[in-house]
């Protein structure tokens, strides 16, 4: 079994702690394209008890359905300040917590669905992270994740690889994971996966344990 690199995930946090107080106003033009997909995912979400992994700056918040019990982690302190913000202008009851998606603080099979957006492309080890996502989700439930991967298209696949490094360094954010095979190698089984725009880059998917 892989182990956990502290290195990489202290990188990460670095990152997004830098970001952190600029992060919304960074997505303001991305955010209106990404709402009805929000509204999409959440729509599809079965409860009571949900966790959402990479809660950021609680930009799903909005759209939580009502009746649902809640957990958010994210790895970065300044994000999470954000998101305990928003969740007190909604007057939300939402569980709150630093966590890492690489390294779950909960016991197995706690949660009915867990959702992730925009998360699995930066998370340092991803296989990791969706082995702890089948661990901590119930045998009935559901993963959920909305994210963007890398295209299909041959060329337009290799000009993301090569910008990658960049990206990466700026943001935090890899553009050419493969997440939809990730989640096939990880002993999930996928329900559905959407296309949800650009080309087929952002992906919807819905899956289930093996």
């Amino acid at each position: 079994m892989k182990s956990l690199d502290p290195k990489e995930t202290q990188i990460t946090r670095a990152r997004y702690q830098r970001i952190s107080t600029l992060y919304d106003f960074m997505e303001i033009l991305p955010e209106r394209r990404y709402k009805p997909w929000r509204e999409r995912l959440w729509s599809l979400v079965k409860g009571p008890k949900v966790l959402e992994v990479g809660v950021g700056t609680g930009k799903n918040m909005g759209f939580y359905p009502n009746g649902l019990q809640i957990t958010g982690i994210d790895l970065t302190p300044g994000m999470l300040d954000r998101a305990r913000i928003r969740a007190d202008d909604l007057k939300l009851d939402v569980d709150l917590r630093i966590g890492d998606v690489q390294a779950l603080d909960f016991p197995d099979e706690t949660f009915d669905s867990v959702v992730a957006t925009f998360v699995f492309c930066s998370v340092p080890d991803p296989m990791l992270g969706l082995g702890q996502l089948v661990r901590v989700v119930k045998p009935t439930g559901q993963v959920i994740l909305m994210d963007h991967v890398r295209s299909e298209q041959p060329l337009f696949g290799m000009l993301m690889d090569a910008l990658n490094p960049i990206v990466v360094r700026i943001t935090g954010a890899n553009i050419n994971r493969r997440t939809v095979e990730n989640v096939r190698e990880a002993s999930l089984v996928i329900d559905h996966v959407e296309a949800l725009g650009m080309g087929g880059i952002f992906k919807l998917i819905v899956a289930h344990r093996e």
